[in-house]
């Protein structure tokens, strides 16, 4: 099976090309750039690279969230847009799951839990075993404050991971809050999202039934819609939509 990935969700940018589970070409961008910008060349290069035309293809996998919300878009979009074009299958996998995976399948007793900064002392986390070859959810994904997560950390009382945007405040938090020996911070460079792994994830997955439906999994509403709706109490998604 010949799949292109595609991972835009946070501040990294990765795409790769991969065959029966075999990494042909990957490429990585830990920059601040514009994603909308890059995304389409990059995968075009790595089109030629591998001497691929686009009707090779046979899937697309896409992180769909959560993290940021334009870079969620940006792959949500192109990912949809390709795969109607093409007519081939699509598959969504999250992106908490994408950054915890290699560790969860190199440490299957232990779950790992990833955090992405969601600004305000608020994070994006999800936590992740593996089992049989499998990443199943030990965690369910959620937008939530640090200290409710680390209340939960403690509560369960098991030996975790974490993964991902661990800025120094959060450190401090955990240092502070969470029982020493339940958490071990995994370095930060094992944090970037891999491409390669989102397709070794996306390969068995069940594809998108219906493309039009699929959306990203955003976990909470943008600051604008939040104030937007402290104006407008009662009203209506759709009445957001046509007001702005």
């Amino acid at each position: 099976m010949k799949i292109l990935a595609i991972d835009t969700s946070n501040h990294p940018l990765s795409i790769a090309l991969v065959e029966d589970q075999q990494m042909l070409c990957e490429t990585t961008l830990n920059l601040t750039k514009n994603h909308s910008i890059f995304v389409m060349p990059t995968i075009d290069q790595l089109m030629k690279i591998a001497g691929w035309r686009p009707t090779d293809l046979d899937r697309i996998v896409v992180a769909k969230g959560p993290g940021s919300y334009t870079g969620v878009r940006i792959a949500v979009t192109t990912a949809k847009t390709l795969a109607d074009t093409l007519d081939i299958d699509l598959v969504g996998v999250s992106s908490l799951e994408v950054v915890a995976a290699p560790i969860a399948q190199t440490e299957p007793d232990r779950p790992v839990v990833t955090i992405f900064n969601a600004r305000r002392n608020n994070v994006f986390a999800g936590g992740y075993m593996a089992h049989d070859g499998k990443i199943n959810t030990w965690l369910d994904q959620r937008h939530t404050s640090l200290d409710e997560l680390v209340k939960e950390i403690n509560q369960r009382g098991v030996q975790v991971y974490l993964v991902g945007e661990i800025t120094d405040d959060f450190k401090q938090i955990i240092h502070d809050e969470v029982e020493p020996k339940l958490v071990k911070i995994v370095p930060q460079s094992l944090g970037i999202p891999s491409a390669y792994q989102l397709a070794l994830i996306g390969e068995n997955a069940e594809p998108v039934k219906q493309l039009d439906e699929f959306i990203p999994d955003y976990l909470c509403i943008t600051e604008a819609e939040f104030n937007w709706q402290k104006k407008h109490p009662g009203e209506s998604k759709e009445s957001y939509v046509r007001e702005v």
